[in-house]
């Protein structure tokens, strides 16, 4: 079995794809159920006050059509899941920021950032040397301390919604999902 994969990940090399590792499949699969249409609509709509809204860095928004700009720029695929996994985890960190723990979301939220903390734990297994300048850069804008002042008003579930979104695109056909 073994062997298999690792032709196919030769063949895929030669080719210049870039294939999703088993364990970014598994994981990226489970934070998909959990990211249900009823379970966003409930624990990040239903949940909050109307119209409720958490402060974001600009660059922790990230959209599909972010994707098909650094795509069209030429960034690796491995480069945009690199990316779309700190944009995500670093979202759902904000939105669990404030929240209490009685909160009816607190749990869910926190199964989410379990669920990250193991996709972190999968993408330290490998270097990431390999991430483009403006993956890298975008990174560093992300958990840099005075970006505050670049901020943005954006409702939990946009943000869960968006996570979703932007996974499937890059997810969905390295890791044979189907359609959902």
């Amino acid at each position: 079995m073994q062997q298999g994969y690792a032709a196919v990940l030769c063949v895929l090399a030669v080719l210049g794809l870039e294939a999703a590792a088993p364990g970014e499949c598994e994981l990226t699969r489970l934070l998909q159920d959990k990211l249900q249409y009823e379970m966003r609509l409930q624990y990040m709509k239903h949940y909050f006050p109307i119209d409720y809204t958490v402060q974001v860095q600009y660059e922790e928004v990230l959209r599909p059509s972010n994707i098909t700009r650094l795509r069209n720029g030429t960034v690796s695929e491995a480069a945009l899941r690199y990316l779309w996994f700190h944009v995500s985890s670093q979202a759902v960190l904000r939105i669990r920021e404030v929240l209490p723990e009685k909160h009816p979301s607190w749990k869910y939220t926190q199964e989410l950032c379990q669920l990250f903390d193991a996709l972190g734990e999968e993408y330290g297994k490998y270097r990431q040397t390999d991430v483009e300048t403006v993956v890298a850069d975008l990174v560093k804008l992300i958990y840099s301390a005075g970006a505050e002042s670049r901020s943005k008003a954006v409702r939990p579930k946009a943000l869960l919604d968006n996570c979703l979104k932007v996974m499937r695109m890059l997810f969905g056909g390295p890791c044979r999902w189907e359609s959902t």
